[in-house]
């Protein structure tokens, strides 16, 4: 998606959640779309992310904005800032002890 940089401020990436089954961790994949220097034509590269998401409110589909932080565990440099954009085709999903 998209990289933003302000001078003397954290970075920022906006990207898609691909996975959150563990607690209070995403993984979220940033697209770079670049033009190749030689043939000009747009290249993209995908990576992987580990952020911090504290109340476990983001799942897989979710377009969301991270923001550099200091290293939180091996993985993870990266806490959830905002979501972007809610995904339609994940239901809520209860927890696996609660009863209704």
């Amino acid at each position: 998606m998209a990289e933003t940089q302000a001078a003397g401020r954290r970075k920022e990436l906006v990207g898609e959640v691909v996975s959150n089954r563990m607690q209070k961790t995403i993984v979220v994949q940033v697209i770079r779309r670049r033009a190749h220097p030689l043939y000009t034509r747009v290249i993209s590269k995908a990576k992987k992310f580990y952020a911090h998401d504290e109340k476990n409110e983001a799942h897989v589909g979710d377009v969301v904005r991270l923001e550099e932080t200091r290293p939180l565990s091996k993985l993870k440099r990266w806490k959830l800032k905002e979501i972007v954009r809610k995904t339609a085709l994940v239901p809520e999903l209860t927890e696996v002890g609660e009863q209704k």
